[in-house]
């Protein structure tokens, strides 16, 4: 019985590296994500923003690198676009366009290759559960992989941020951001459709002439 005893122990120790190489850890399927949006040459889907009590809906168009155009039908006709040097923003309600030159250094969106490397740069990784799919909240027929994100420095705006993956095809499904207030922010995504060859001129906007124009609305260009 000893012996038996001791050959099972000599095959657990033998299979514990085995074991240890096959775990994905939460940096390394984060890691993964990454890659593949990196490797995404554009992507359409339509799109959910829940900020408090408000609900937004519409569709979004994106571009490498840095070409990004969302349009609402919830608030109807409104708009944001950005060309990775200025970000324009329709809003419909007070005829207003407002615009901001972020110069090169603007902040990519985090669904992108390069917004989840400052992402991956700026924030911890872990899973939220562990490393098994689990049912997506308030669509439990889906099923997701969930991370977390804990902020390593306190210049980030979001103190977490939780990103539900679908494990299929490494697709965020769903980002929702904890302000440093506590307020939740969540965009939901749907109908992902990947490299169609979208043509730059769909990230043109030419705005409402009767539009009242706002520059620099976040900060002056100069600073």
């Amino acid at each position: 019985m000893k012996v038996f005893h001791s050959f099972v122990l000599i095959v657990i120790l033998a299979a514990a590296p085995a074991m240890a190489q096959d775990i994905l850890t939460a940096d390394k399927f984060f890691n993964q994500v990454s890659a593949k949006y990196s490797a995404i040459k554009d992507y359409s889907a339509t799109v959910q923003v829940k900020a408090g009590k408000q609900t937004m809906a519409g569709t979004v168009i994106y571009k490498a690198p840095s070409l990004l155009r969302m349009d609402f039908t919830q608030p109807a006709s409104q708009v944001i676009v950005y060309d990775g040097q200025s970000l324009v923003i329709y809003v419909p309600e007070f005829r207003a366009v407002l615009s901001q030159q972020t110069g090169s250094a603007g902040a990519p969106t985090a669904a992108t290759g390069e917004g989840l490397r400052m992402l991956g740069r700026n924030y911890s990784v872990a899973y939220e559960t562990g490393p098994n799919a689990v049912p997506l909240p308030g669509a439990e027929s889906e099923q997701v992989i969930r991370l977390v994100l804990s902020r390593l420095t306190v210049a980030e705006g979001f103190r977490t941020i939780v990103l539900s993956i679908d494990p299929a095809r490494y697709l965020i499904r769903r980002m929702e951001g904890t302000t440093l207030a506590g307020d939740l922010i969540s965009y939901d995504f749907a109908g992902i459709k990947l490299d169609q060859g979208i043509p730059d001129a769909k990230f043109i906007y030419d705005s409402p002439a009767s539009a009242n124009m706002y520059n620099n609305f976040l900060f002056s260009s100069e600073n």
